[in-house]
This record gives structure tokens, C-alpha cells and sequence, in this order.
């Protein structure tokens, strides 16, 4: 029996799975710009290898080769008024077969992100599953309109419209929205050590992980070029009245095989470069952003989205922040947060039993 379009056997837990990630090309091609050392237990291949490959050739299946980039492709749709949309959604989850060096196809749980220009993603792999031909592509929405979808279906559907001229219809109207386009930015960081990011309220700010890789856009978050930030500890940009919460965030994803979001503020001017006119705190600007975040064996992957600009928090009479709000949501932005929404409303998710079996 299977169960959600997956093979019977894929909810069995077993500790320690091989897991991995990767950037890929935001394109048809799919080139693969950079890959973990962890791949080498999940498809059995050397990274170096690996990155002479295309992402979309990895994945096994009877659905079309095409199916698998059309994921991050933009989709535009016509609303309630007739009007072209572009939808939101920006992470996605979906269960595939990948083509490993010893030809046995292995079943992987893909949780991409997708950026400006490339995709980040993270594989868990599940080789006790035994391979099953799998007819369709379908990939859930982890943010957007959060919904089930079936690639290999819509993707036909599409084709027979656009010969007619037409755009396929809104469903469902998106749950997850923001005024205007939302500022993204995509990191790779080594995997913390949680006793390397613990503080207390002092005020201290701790090494934490480094960030391995950033995409370009990180400078339009904060004052920083990306080359600076490479090998930079990811926890200096972290505002000093978010360390303990972002700290607690990390340890979280230390435990979790799951995506996880969270919501913290970065300085706009990090002390980057030794020398550099240092900003202090109290006058340094914030810029809250929404995280998500999933964390493997060899690493963490993070997404990025700005929220808005805020200003520094007031300190009380000894120098003590008085309190952060940078983790509360404005109400007057127009922005609903994906914590709440997968917490407060789980009929909105429209996630089978299957995907929260898998772990």
C-alpha cells in the first residue's frame, strides 16, 4: 500500500540520515554552484563531482525532466478581477527519488528556497525506502497560498491554456502576503555549536557559526559587500537584543528535522571590517526579518525575508533594552506571519498525514 503518492515503508524513522545542501541555478539548466560534503552519504557522490552536474538530472522519475525546474519558475495567475498575480511562495518541500553513483535510485525529502537568481536546498535522504516509479512530481508550499501541488498536472494544464491565450485561474487566494516585493537574501552557515552561540542578557556577542555562503542580495538587508561576509560570524549581525532569542532559534534547528521560522533583527551597519567606523547599538537601525531555517549534518541553510525598518530599541536608566518587539508582527503592515499561520490554522497547510511522517 502507499499512502500520498508515497511508498509504503517512508514513515519509518531512522537516526542519523544522510542529509546535505546545495545551490542550484534559478533556471531550466539547474546547474549545481555548491554542494556539502554530506552529499557524499546521500547520493554516494564526491562534492566536486556532484558540481559538474545539473539538479534536474538527479531526480528519477516517469514525469517530464522539465517538471523539477518549473518548481521555482515564476507563475502568474488571474485573480478574482481578472488581473495578472504573480504568486508569493518562495519555499517549497517535496519527496523525490535521486540517482546516486551506485545506480539505485534513493528517496529525498528536497526543502528548496528560492532566491533571486538560484535555489538553496536541503536533501534528508531515506535509503530504507525502497524505489518506486513515480508517476507525477507533486511539491507542497511552505509559504504563498501554502498549497499541495501536482507539477507534473499543472504544468499541462498550463500548456493547453497558454495555446488558447489564457491564464489559469486564481484558486485560492495566497495566505502569506506582504506590501510589495520582499527584500530575500539566502545564507549557508557551518552547523552551530550550541555552546559556542549560548549568551546571556549582557549584551555579549558570541562567535557562532560562520556564514560559508551568501547570496548577492544580503547587501540589500544590510550595509555589507558579500565578500566580506564570507567566513563572518553570522550572530555579529544579529542585534544585540535579539542574541538570546536568535540563539535559541539555532539550538532549535540543531534538534529539528524540520523547516523552522523565526523572526529577529539585524543591524543595518555590522561591524564587518576591522577599522571601519564602528556604529554603536543605539543608533544603529534594524532590519527585522522573518527566517527560514533547516539545519543537516554538515550545515545550516537560511532564508531571509525583510519585514520592514525599525529603530533601535530604548535602554531603561542602567543601559538595559527595555524590551524587543522585533519578533511581534506590525499589524498595520498588512503581513501575516508563516509561524502563525502553521500554528493557528492547520486546515490552511493542506499537508497530508505522509509529510509529517518522514523524519
Amino acid at each position: 500500500m502507499t499512502h500520498g503518492g508515497l511508498p509504503e515503508g517512508a514513515g519509518h524513522e531512522k537516526p542519523e540520515r544522510p542529509s546535505y545542501i546545495g545551490i542550484h541555478s534559478l533556471d531550466n539548466a539547474t546547474d549545481i554552484l555548491f554542494v556539502s560534503s554530506g552529499c557524499g552519504s546521500g547520493v554516494g557522490w564526491t562534492s566536486s563531482h556532484v558540481m559538474t552536474m545539473k539538479a534536474r538530472e538527479f531526480v528519477v522519475g516517469g514525469f517530464d525532466a522539465g517538471d523539477y525546474p518549473s518548481v521555482y519558475q515564476k507563475k502568474v495567475k488571474a485573480n478574482s478581477d481578472g488581473e495578472e498575480e504573480e504568486e508569493e511562495a518562495s519555499a517549497f518541500q517535496m519527496y523525490v527519488y535521486l540517482q546516486t553513483a551506485h545506480n539505485v535510485p534513493v528517496l529525498t525529502r528536497v526543502t528548496g528556497f528560492k532566491c533571486d537568481n538560484c535555489v538553496l536546498y536541503v536533501g534528508v535522504a531515506f535509503p530504507e525506502v525502497p524505489y518506486k516509479h513515480m508517476q507525477e512530481l507533486e511539491v507542497q508550499e511552505l509559504d504563498g497560498a501554502m498549497r499541495r501541488m501536482n507539477i507534473t498536472k499543472d504544468r499541462a494544464a498550463s500548456s493547453a491554456l497558454s495555446k488558447r491565450g489564457q491564464l489559469p485561474a486564481e484558486t485560492r487566494a495566497p495566505l502569506y502576503h506582504s506590501k510589495g516585493k520582499a527584500t530575500k537574501a539566502a545564507l549557508i552557515l557551518e552547523h552551530p555549536d550550541a555552546a559556542a552561540i549560548e549568551t546571556e542578557e549582557t549584551g555579549r556577542r558570541p562567535a557562532g557559526p560562520l556564514i560559508v555562503f551568501c547570496t548577492g542580495s544580503i547587501s540589500k538587508l544590510v550595509d555589507a559587500d558579500p565578500a566580506d561576509l564570507h567566513n563572518f560570524p553570522f550572530m555579529r549581525l544579529i542585534a544585540p537584543e535579539d542574541l538570546l532569542h536568535t540563539s535559541e532559534f539555532f539550538e532549535k534547528l540543531a534538534d529539528s528535522p524540520d523547516v523552522l521560522f523565526e523572526t529577529f533583527a539585524l543591524l543595518h551597519r555590522p561591524p564587518v571590517i576591522d577599522g571601519d567606523i564602528i556604529v554603536a547599538d543605539v543608533d544603529n537601525q534594524r532590519v527585522v526579518v522573518e527566517c527560514l531555517g533547516a539545519s543537516v549534518t554538515d550545515g545550516v541553510a537560511l532564508m531571509l525575508r525583510r519585514l520592514r525598518i525599525a529603530p533601535p530599541p530604548k535602554r531603561d536608566s542602567v543601559g538595559n533594552f527595555i524590551h524587543s518587539k522585533a519578533h511581534e508582527i506590525d499589524e498595520k503592515s498588512g503581513y501575516v506571519s508563516l509561524a502563525e499561520l502553521i500554528s493557528s490554522d492547520c486546515e490552511t497547510t493542506d499537508i497530508d498525514d505522509i509529510w509529517s511522517q518522514l523524519r
